[in-house]
């Protein structure tokens, strides 16, 4: 019998938020029951009660919740909710896939490099938005390489400790789509690997650095 994604108790658990499609979901998901992300994907939370991201979530089983700004009369209500959510469903690593709001400090402060973001550029260039702001920008420049990044959240949007980045090329007929694609790819790649680090224990925090270990210290076995 297939092992359930979200009911093996022998691993730790993470909570994704989201807000679009669910690509990036998909790929956590698809690396969970491929065991290649040793984890237990225990709450989806979402900002928009219209993202296809919940469809995929419920088709395989994770509950759900919905966090709408528009539910809470500020951000820091809205961002307590979330604490309170991650918190209950014991996520010991929060990771966002396209989610489109920016934390209140008190998410940060409750999670304090436990959240993982993937951004789809080489930060720091072209921070400060989300796709295809960054892609858009990164033909503009004419830039020849490109790629994505996963990073800790901190207070400082796209600026927090990185932990890995994978580069793609920028061919000179790219459009704004089709290098969005290829960056794409390479994010559904990067982010189960970046996750599996942290919760591995190889990502260590030194000021706004990091250094990753090739040896487990945290779950080691899982």
């Amino acid at each position: 019998m297939e092992e359930d994604i979200h009911t093996n108790s022998s691993v730790p658990r993470i909570a994704v938020l989201v807000s679009g499609r669910g690509s990036n979901l998909e790929a956590l998901i698809h690396a969970v029951k491929t065991q290649q992300l040793r984890a237990e994907i225990a709450l989806v939370i979402s900002s928009k009660s219209s993202a296809r991201a919940l469809d995929i979530a419920k088709a395989a089983g994770i509950p759900c919740e919905i966090v709408s700004p528009a539910q809470y009369p500020s951000r820091k209500e809205e961002g307590l909710k979330i604490v309170e959510l991650l918190q209950t469903c014991g996520a010991q690593l929060a990771v966002t896939a396209g989610y489109s709001r920016i934390f209140d400090p008190c998410v940060i402060e409750a999670f304090r490099l436990k959240i993982i973001n993937i951004h789809p550029s080489l930060l720091p260039a072209f921070a400060g938005s989300m796709a295809p702001g960054p892609q858009k920008r990164a033909l503009e420049s004419g830039v020849k390489i490109s790629g994505c990044t996963t990073h800790f959240i901190t207070e400082d949007t796209d600026a927090g400790p990185i932990i890995a980045q994978r580069a793609v090329p920028v061919m000179n007929d790219d459009t704004v789509e089709t290098l969005a694609d290829r960056i794409l790819e390479a994010e559904h790649q990067l982010l189960p690997e970046s996750v599996q680090m942290a919760l591995d224990g190889r990502v260590t925090v030194e000021g706004n650095k990091t250094i990753v270990t090739s040896e487990r210290s945290v779950y080691a076995g899982s």
